[in-house]
């Protein structure tokens, strides 16, 4: 890989793991030392949405879905096997996985570790990890394993449009079967408010912003503006949510490993499915990689909003979604790595 591919990825992108940790460590301290802090910040919620969250929550998806571009779906039916993969593996296969290995891990493996309430929130969070299919990292991911762009494209915006139907009915079934009472509306409006409006907002100012200035205008200048914009939200915001959990985390620092271990396992079980499943349609290594990809990696944003607006952003349920985010770059990051070595597999690729 070459140097400049990887300037192109980013700064923060590249060390995001770094970042992660830091900012998991200064939260951890800012609660436990300075408690007055994430006191004043937990005043200002609403309906059991924290408002200072919520507001970098959409700085970190608004961006993100400004990268969608929904006219590449006309383009599916040029390669309908990968979709299919792709659509099979994240809605069919990854949510139930993911329920039954965290389960079994939570209630089972650690049991005496844990108690089973706390067992019951981390299991939640899992679910929520689980029901959303990556829609953003992806593309990093895609460019780092020289996938086909366009096609990855296609496959973010119609996950996109799987998740506003399928998110909400899958989770709660889930977390019901896991024992949690859901409040339908309050999972609904969080699928509102953080996937349609940015969605729409950002469909909007794709079309605004390229029929002014061009589409190399919009993807080569305009975009890359917004960058540090969403990682800084998503830094911050894990920030405020370690300052909430700083004492728990202090109390009981391996729960942190204990939560990471299930997720790691069904990150690499995804991702191997996908990408056999690929193999085994002969599909190129251009959309096998990205099609393991997005199954593997999560849409922690929408994941971490959602468990903030059904338990709180002080719940372990949304601890357990933010060990997601740190435990997915340095996993994510093997798997590329894996798909690059293994690239003589698939078929070549006709220029």
């Amino acid at each position: 890989m070459s140097n400049e591919k990887v300037q192109g990825i980013g700064f923060f992108e590249r060390y995001l793991t770094i970042w992660v940790i830091v900012c998991m460590v200064v939260g951890v301290l800012i609660g436990k030392f300075i408690p007055a802090i994430p006191s004043f910040l937990g005043r200002f919620e609403y309906a059991n949405v924290s408002i200072p969250i919520a507001i970098l929550i959409w700085l970190m998806i608004y961006p993100m879905m400004m990268k969608v571009d929904f006219q590449s779906i006309k383009n599916v039916r040029k390669n309908p096997k990968g979709l299919f993969v792709t659509w099979v593996t994240n809605w069919l296969i990854k949510p139930f996985t993911m329920f039954g290995i965290a389960y079994f891990f939570f209630y089972v493996v650690f049991k005496g570790l844990i108690t089973p309430e706390l067992a019951k929130d981390y299991l939640s969070g899992a679910i929520l990890l689980g029901a959303a299919p990556c829609t953003a990292m992806v593309f990093v991911w895609s460019h780092l394993t020289k996938g086909n762009p366009a096609y990855t494209v296609v496959q973010v915006a119609t996950n996109d449009l799987i998740i506003l139907v399928a998110f909400t009915p899958i989770v709660a079934f889930l977390l019901g079967v896991g024992g949690v009472t859901i409040p339908w509306a309050t999972l609904i409006l969080s699928v509102v408010l953080f996937v349609v409006i940015p969605l729409v907002g950002g469909i909007a100012t794709r079309i605004i912003v390229t029929k002014k200035k061009g589409v190399n205008y919009f993807q080569e200048a305009f975009i890359p503006k917004f960058n540090n914009v969403t990682i800084s939200g998503l830094l911050l915001t894990l920030v405020i949510i370690f300052s909430f959990q700083g004492t728990v985390i202090l109390e009981n620092p391996l729960h942190i490993l204990l939560i990471a271990v299930p997720l790691v396992i069904q990150t690499f079980l995804i991702f191997f499915i996908a990408y056999f499943a690929s193999k085994a349609l002969k599909l190129p290594h251009s959309i096998a990689a990205p099609a393991g990809m997005i199954g593997a990696s999560n849409f922690f944003e929408l994941a971490v909003a959602v468990a903030i607006a059904l338990f709180g952003a002080k719940s372990p349920v949304a601890l357990a979604t933010i060990v997601g985010v740190l435990v997915e770059v340095p996993v994510m990051l093997t798997l590329v790595k894996f798909a690059n070595r293994t690239i003589s597999w698939f078929p070549e690729e006709s220029k």
